[in-house]
């Protein structure tokens, strides 16, 4: 097991939620609603896993091997598109299901989490599959599975400031060693 391949698959789980919807008569709000429900609580539990458990992993590992402006940056961008995801989600609840501003919204919130995904299969995934061990990704893929069934009904959705989170991040890495990192200053003491 590997969290990179986990992430993936959800990854393909969304593409294929998204693509249902695509599918369904606009009459039938009942299955319209359901499916999206089933979609706007995948997103947010799916980037809560990622922000709990991936992103910190993916900084460690980029710290440990010289790269922090790389990691840092592909993870302040994430918590970005998170947040965008997040607001398009909300933006689609604000419609009557169905309806043609509904379907727009929807369509919204398909393009900022498949923009979000690409850069993140580009990007993140490569970098750590590169950068952390098979036993690490094991390891974390374990704890992200965990993650997500524990929290199956979904969880609360909460933007995040991705400068503060990524500060956050390296100081929670940082508590078993001796020295701090900031953004911009990540030097071990």
């Amino acid at each position: 097991m590997d969290i990179t391949q986990l992430i993936l698959d959800d990854h393909h789980e969304q593409r294929r939620l998204f693509a249902i919807l695509e599918q369904i008569d606009r009459a039938d709000t009942g299955v319209l609603s359901a499916i999206w429900d089933r979609l706007g609580s995948f997103l947010e539990l799916h980037a809560a896993a990622e922000e709990a458990i991936f992103y910190p992993a993916l900084l460690q590992v980029g710290l440990a091997a010289n790269r922090k402006a790389g990691v840092e940056d592909e993870t302040l961008d994430a918590i970005s598109d998170h947040n965008e995801i997040r607001d398009a989600v909300a933006e689609v609840a604000r419609h009557q299901v169905g309806t043609d501003e509904w379907f727009a919204a929807v369509a919204g919130a398909n393009l900022a989490n498949s923009d979000h995904m690409g850069e993140e299969e580009r990007e993140g995934l490569t970098d750590f599959r590169r950068l952390a061990s098979l036993t690490r990704r094991h390891q974390l893929a374990v704890s992200f599975a965990a993650y997500e069934a524990l929290n199956f009904a979904g969880v609360q959705p909460v933007d995040k400031d991705p400068a503060t989170y990524v500060v956050e991040a390296e100081k929670g890495e940082q508590a078993s060693r001796s020295g701090s990192l900031s953004i911009g200053s990540l030097k071990r003491d």
